[in-house]
């Protein structure tokens, strides 16, 4: 026999506050509308009816339409910067990889500890040097 099973929809609430910081984020040019929607998850019909009831450049009778294919490009122009930056700190870990190896090297080379002693003066020569322990 098979039971009955429903599932049950969960409902969320928003608060009047989270709103109203929805619809400022919408009117400062900030975020569009599917931006908000993908970051939030909350569907777009929902932030329009709170741009409707909570806009302070909304007059009665007036409606709000959004160039999709601009925000579109906005999200993918935001997405490549993204990946750009990502790409440049990637290349910067590589580089500071490799000075941290030729530090080791040239601290095992000289049977000197350049990282301990880096903020001593440097000597004008090599009298000074002491071996590592």
């Amino acid at each position: 026999m098979k039971a009955n099973i429903h599932v049950i929809k969960k409902q969320r609430v928003y608060s009047v506050e989270f709103k109203r910081e929805i619809v400022s984020q919408f009117e400062s040019g900030s975020y569009s509308v599917l931006q908000l929607s993908k970051l939030y998850e909350i569907s777009n019909s929902l932030i329009y009816d709170w741009i409707y009831k909570f806009s302070n450049f909304n007059e009665k009778g007036q409606r709000v339409v959004e160039m999709k294919a601009s925000s579109s490009e906005k999200l993918k122009a935001l997405e490549k910067r993204i990946k750009e930056l990502e790409r440049a700190v990637g290349q910067k870990q590589i580089k500071i990889d490799y000075l941290e190896t030729l530090i080791d090297v040239a601290s095992d080379g000289l049977k000197y500890d350049i990282r301990k002693n880096g903020n001593t003066p440097q000597s004008s020569g090599s009298e000074n040097i002491r071996p590592k322990k």
